[in-house]
């Protein structure tokens, strides 16, 4: 993949990203902004908005940052899924204005695909087990048989989207994760809550609602927060080890923007070492959403024929992980 370069659009939720890559997996730009609601959670709308009007300058300053022209690109990849269905239409339109107007081919990316692609890349892993945690995401994955396998996810709330809800009703700044992170550090009396896991599946939903009547109920928020990890990671943890003990992989990487949390690290670390497999986590700087994982998927997918017309790039907010054919691996290998 000598030569090749790829600018990816990444647009799925609160974040626009335009990253440039090359065939080698070379950082030439990596640019983003993210939409801040001023109260709640997530508005698409609002959010869309964001990426439209950030768009056009997010993209000339990748190429400014890599000092490459449109022309110099050799194709244009974009998140089509899964996410927010009129954020996704942004950044589709984006690239598809690009892809026609430069003459570049287009390519369909699956948002969770690049974010186990690019935990790959920045690992070195060649085969793992992928826990995929985000805001909208909570997925233990791994390659077989020319894609990725769900072997557990969750039935309702991903983590990060259950943190983000805790954060909002108790008061906290958005992102809520991170505040949550932060208080159960100071958190030293552990609250009983619900432990929700259903075969390979867990599921956060009554968990954060007994979360939330504690807060009612005057326990201290440190102590809560504490609490509402210990029980959400231990239910992760335990479908991880049963996933490992399944298929006996030997590396275990975790993805998505929740990968930041040093507490859930240490646990999935700790399954790892159980199992003699080693443990990996993504870099902070690439963990939430960014083009720069856009642009590397797309250029995987891209040495192996993966393209699609401007005609057929339709965004699909429910693309799940294990319906995208993953060419470029081989008997587990990149």
């Amino acid at each position: 993949m000598k030569d090749l370069l790829v600018l990816g659009i990444e647009s799925t939720a609160h974040t626009f990203g335009c990253g440039i890559v090359s065939g080698e997996g070379e950082v030439a730009a990596d640019e983003r902004s993210t939409y801040i609601p001023s109260k709640g959670g997530i508005h698409p709308r609002e959010s869309a908005q964001h990426h439209s009007s950030v768009a056009p300058g997010l993209v000339k300053r990748a190429l400014s940052a890599s000092g490459l022209s449109a022309n110099d690109i050799s194709a244009v990849a974009v998140a089509l899924g899964p996410g927010l269905g009129p954020c996704l239409r942004v950044g589709a339109t984006i690239a598809r204005a690009l892809a026609a107007a430069y003459d570049k081919p287009l390519i369909p990316v699956n948002h969770a695909v690049a974010h186990i692609e690019i935990a790959k890349l920045t690992t070195r892993f060649r085969d793992p087990l992928i826990v995929f945690v985000s805001g909208g995401n909570t997925i233990i994955s791994a390659y077989s048989d020319g894609r990725y396998r769900v072997f557990g996810e969750t039935l309702d709330l991903a983590l990060g989207n259950m943190l983000d809800a805790f954060a909002r009703e108790a008061g906290l700044p958005h992102p809520g994760g991170p505040k949550v992170e932060e208080l159960a550090k100071k958190g030293n009396k552990f609250i009983k809550l619900p432990y929700v896991v259903k075969g390979q599946d867990v599921s956060y939903s009554g968990l954060l609602t007994a979360a939330l009547k504690l807060l009612k109920e005057g326990f201290r928020l440190e102590d809560v927060c504490y609490s509402l990890q210990e029980y959400a990671f231990a239910m992760l943890a335990e479908v991880v080890e049963r996933a490992l003990a399944f298929t006996e992989k030997r590396e275990v990487v975790l993805t998505g923007g929740v990968a930041s949390n040093v507490e859930l690290q240490r646990k999935l670390e700790m399954v790892a070492k159980e199992h003699n497999a080693v443990f990996g986590v993504v870099p902070r700087s690439l963990a939430g959403d960014n083009g720069v994982m856009i642009a590397w998927t797309g250029a995987l997918a891209y040495s192996h024929g993966v393209t699609i017309d401007v005609a057929e790039s339709h965004v699909r907010p429910r693309w799940r992980l294990d319906e995208v054919d993953i060419p470029w691996v081989s008997r587990g290998t990149n």
